[in-house]
């Protein structure tokens, strides 16, 4: 597990991710749900605002996928290393994902048979960069040999690129009718988490760089798709673990101190005006301290009062 502390011994790291990457997740497909919104939904079950159904629906069916994920892939017992993930994981988290939408918002040309958990009976067409997904009748043996590459990629030297390549190559079968970019985002957490680090969020911000870099993925070269993953697992990494589970007065990078009202930006620069106590590193990155970073917040708010 590398170290990744469970669900029950740490509810809010997790949580908090949680609601990060339902929103995000579906927002790159669309849906328009803000993350108060998201969060509001999630944590009291209160549908905030005006939207659609379907959009409740699509958060509430990711979040679901996304739980089972979390609890699934840090149950030691649950899986083996020579099967990452079985086809019948990959089916249950599309049909957690997508069953809740789908009783009010099915696919216009699904047939019975192509519902959730099920593989669709249709022809895709090519992608935007001609890629052309393989043929319906090729999905459960392509899927199937999918599942069975995985198991060769703990033991290779860049680990974060053999998923990105393992990503990109569920993408390009297209498994499913719909809701094959959510289902890949969750079998990509279910692997990162089975494989030691914090599940990836890709924001929204970032949808032209992660659809670029499928493309390249799509031509043989996962570099981009690797190196946005691995920045996406990182950010996690210091956004929420190393906060939650280092001491107040342990030195961590900066990264790991910012929230949403103070960037990283902000810290350096009560660095060098001297009202953020911090030490430079030799490899000349700032460190700080929770307890110093508080009581830095603190006389902020002491002197506008």
């Amino acid at each position: 597990m590398g170290g990744l502390p469970s669900p029950v011994e740490a509810d809010g790291i997790w949580t908090a991710i949680w609601y990060q990457e339902a929103h995000h997740s579906t927002a790159l497909e669309g849906n328009t749900l803000v993350i108060r919104q998201v969060e509001s939904l999630l944590a009291e079950g209160r549908a905030v605002g005006n939207k659609e159904l379907r959009e409740y629906l699509e958060v509430t069916g990711y979040a679901a996928a996304a739980r089972w994920v979390y609890g699934q892939a840090l149950n030691s017992g649950g899986w083996r290393a020579e099967a990452p993930i079985t086809l019948t994981e990959v089916r249950h988290v599309h049909e957690l994902a997508l069953g809740p939408v789908w009783g009010v918002a099915p696919h216009p040309n699904a047939m019975p048979s192509e519902g959730p958990g099920s593989f669709r009976q249709h022809d895709i067409q090519p992608f935007p960069g001609g890629m052309v997904p393989p043929s319906w009748a090729e999905v459960p043996a392509a899927i199937a040999d999918w599942t069975t590459s995985l198991a060769a990629g703990g033991a290779v030297a860049r680990p974060v690129e053999a998923l990105a390549a393992a990503h990109g190559a569920f993408e390009r079968i297209h498994p499913f009718l719909d809701g094959n970019g959510r289902t890949g985002r969750l079998l990509l957490n279910l692997l990162l988490v089975r494989s030691g680090y914090p599940p990836a969020v890709i924001y929204t911000r970032d949808r032209h760089r992660y659809l670029g870099a499928l493309h390249r993925a799509d031509v043989g070269d996962p570099g981009p798709l690797g190196e946005l993953i691995a920045r996406a697992v990182t950010d996690n990494l210091y956004r929420f673990v190393v906060p939650a589970v280092a001491g107040p007065h342990r030195l961590v990078p900066l990264a790991a101190l910012a929230h949403r009202g103070q960037t990283v930006t902000a810290l350096r620069a009560a660095i060098e005006r001297g009202r953020l106590h911090a030490q430079k590193g030799s490899d000349g990155q700032w460190r700080s301290t929770r307890a110093w970073v508080e009581e830095y917040r603190a006389s902020r708010y002491r002197r506008r009062s």
